[in-house]
C-alpha cells in the first residue's frame, strides 16, 4: 500500500518505521524540507518528499502535525491521492502548552477532530493521538496475545476506519471502534482512554467512562 506521511515528529517517524518495515511504500515530508529526512530515509527505504507530494497516489494519508499548523497545509492536499484514501488524524489540541486558543473548539464544543476535518476539507480517522510514540516501535504483539495492546479509532467513513483498522492491526495492536467524529472526544486529552496501555475490553471501558467536559488542563 502506498501511504503518505506528513509530520516527522515522533509519532510520524516511527510510523513511518513501522509501515516501512510491514512492506508499505512511504512517502513522509515535513516543514522544514525532504533534504532535513535524509536520515529516515537511509534508515527505513521511505521516501523523502515536499508536503504538497505527501498524498500522490496515497491510499493511505497520516497527518501528524500540531493543531495549530494544520490550517497552513496546502490546499488541494488530497487532489492527486489515491480513490478512498483514509486520512489519519492523530492530532490533540494543548491550547496552554501549543497551540494558543482554537475558538471553534472552544466555543462551539466540536471536536479537535471535527476542526481538523474543516481544515483539511476532507473526512477523518482519528487514531494514534493517545498513543505513546515508543510504544509505536516497543510494543507490537501477535494477534491473540493477551499483552497486545488495543487503540480507539474513531471516524465518520466506515470504509476509510475499515482500512485504518485494518493497518493497525498489521503493525501489531488491536482496535476499538471508537464511533464517529463527533464522538471522539472520548479520546481526546485528559480521557481515561488517553495514554492508557491496555486490551481490548480495558480500552472500550474507558472509552464509555470518559466524560465530555473538557478538563481545565486541555481548554484555553
Amino acid at each position: 500500500m502506498k501511504i503518505g506521511i506528513i509530520g516527522a515528529g515522533n509519532i510520524g517517524g516511527n510510523l513511518t518505521r513501522r509501515f516501512t518495515a510491514a512492506g508499505h511504500d512511504v512517502s513522509v515530508a515535513n516543514s522544514r524540507g525532504p533534504h532535513t529526512l535524509t536520515a529516515l530515509a537511509e534508515e527505513t527505504g521511505a521516501t523523502p518528499v515536499r508536503v504538497e507530494e505527501a498524498a500522490r497516489g496515497a491510499e493511505v494519508v497520516v497527518v501528524t502535525v500540531p493543531l495549530k499548523a494544520v490550517p497552513g497545509l496546502p490546499s488541494g492536499l488530497f487532489d492527486e491521492a489515491a480513490d478512498g484514501v483514509a486520512v489519519i488524524d492523530t492530532g490533540n489540541y494543548y491550547p496552554r502548552e501549543r497551540d494558543g486558543r482554537i475558538a471553534a473548539i472552544e466555543d462551539e464544543g466540536i471536536t479537535e477532530s471535527r476542526w481538523t476535518e474543516r481544515q483539511l476539507g476532507h473526512p477523518v480517522v482519528k487514531a494514534f493521538n493517545g498513543t505513546y510514540a515508543q510504544d509505536l516501535l516497543e510494543r507490537p504483539r501477535p494477534a491473540g496475545d493477551p499483552d497486545r495492546m488495543a487503540l480507539p479509532v474513531a471516524g465518520d467513513d466506515e470504509a476509510a476506519k475499515a482500512k485504518v483498522r485494518a493497518l493497525i492491526d498489521e503493525i501489531g495492536f488491536d482496535t476499538v471502534d471508537a464511533g464517529g467524529i463527533d464522538d471522539s472526544w472520548r479520546q481526546q486529552p485528559g480521557t481515561p482512554v488517553y495514554g492508557l496501555r491496555a486490551g481490548a475490553d480495558t480500552v472500550a471501558k474507558a472509552l464509555a467512562e470518559a466524560s465530555p467536559e473538557r478538563p481545565a488542563d486541555f481548554r484555553g
